[in-house]
């Protein structure tokens, strides 16, 4: 394989300037390579359809993970399906157009250091990054609330049929964990998922009572345990490279206009994995 592993996140295609970025500016290199897509297509189930279909038609591999807003039930969507029927559902759309998903095969990339197996995920977040100066789920939650600083999830991400979202992240961590560790001994990963799978990538946030929305302890030690090569994320809107445990955590979102205007008139869309 000649081709290169790229990545990207945080399309919100909602938004026109970013839905023309995609339809105009984000094209492979080659035909062999791959794109990952972290998560946050958009909200309307058509929309992501359309997207992750077109995306497909240019690249020789897609491979997609949920993300918070491609989870979320709006009123302006005619497909109401909440919860798990709703990612389900989601994921037997990408399946019809060729898509890789959390529920499949993971695919293996063949690149000039040998093979290398990208393992989408969908772990969700359990509250367990509690604000600073909090001791519990409640605690960290009333002082998000005192703050203002909420997450959407709390109003559109219905967790059914789970009686909440931490039991449901606590189920897609089992499941998860259970595919990885099936895994041949010695296999190198590209990990991938919406929500970072350490704490660390939250430190810079100008608000960090939001890292509650951001991920699990559950899966903090993952990135050493089955062998990653690279973590990558999105959710943060925060696109950059750093490295914990000696593994390469890379964000990858590319965020809404007011954020990326900020960095570049024009921004960076993919960012390279591997090679």
């Amino acid at each position: 394989m000649s081709g290169n592993l790229f990545a990207i996140s945080d399309l919100h295609v909602a938004y026109s300037d970013n839905r023309q970025l995609v339809e105009d500016g984000l094209y492979p290199d080659s035909p062999d390579d791959w794109l990952i897509v972290a998560g946050d297509v958009g909200e309307i189930f058509a929309d992501v359809e359309k997207v992750l279909r077109l995306l497909r038609q240019r690249f020789a591999q897609v491979i997609w993970v949920p993300g918070n807003h491609e989870l979320w039930t709006v009123r302006d969507d005619p497909v109401r399906l909440r919860g798990e029927e709703r990612y389900r559902a989601l994921v037997e759309m990408c399946r019809e157009n060729g898509i890789h998903t959390p529920e499949d095969p993971f695919p293996v990339w063949h690149g000039p250091a040998g093979n290398v197996t990208v393992a989408p995920l969908f772990t969700l977040y359990d509250y367990s990054w509690l604000a600073p100066g909090t001791s519990s789920k409640n605690e960290s939650l009333e002082y998000a609330y005192s703050t203002g600083v909420v997450c959407t999830d709390e109003m559109m991400l219905f967790p059914d049929p789970y009686p909440n979202r931490e039991s449901w992240c606590a189920a897609r961590v089992v499941e998860s964990e259970r595919r990885l560790s099936s895994l041949p001994p010695g296999t190198r990963t590209v990990l991938v998922s919406h929500w970072p799978l350490v704490r660390q990538p939250t430190e810079v946030l100008w608000h960090p009572e939001f890292a509650q929305w951001c991920g699990t302890t559950l899966t903090a030690g993952w990135h050493t345990r089955f062998r990653a090569e690279v973590a990558v994320y999105g959710h943060l809107h925060i696109p950059r490279t750093t490295s914990y445990d000696g593994v390469r955590f890379q964000e990858v979102s590319l965020g809404y206009p007011r954020e990326w205007r900020r960095r570049s008139n024009r921004p960076t869309l993919m960012r390279r994995v591997l090679p």
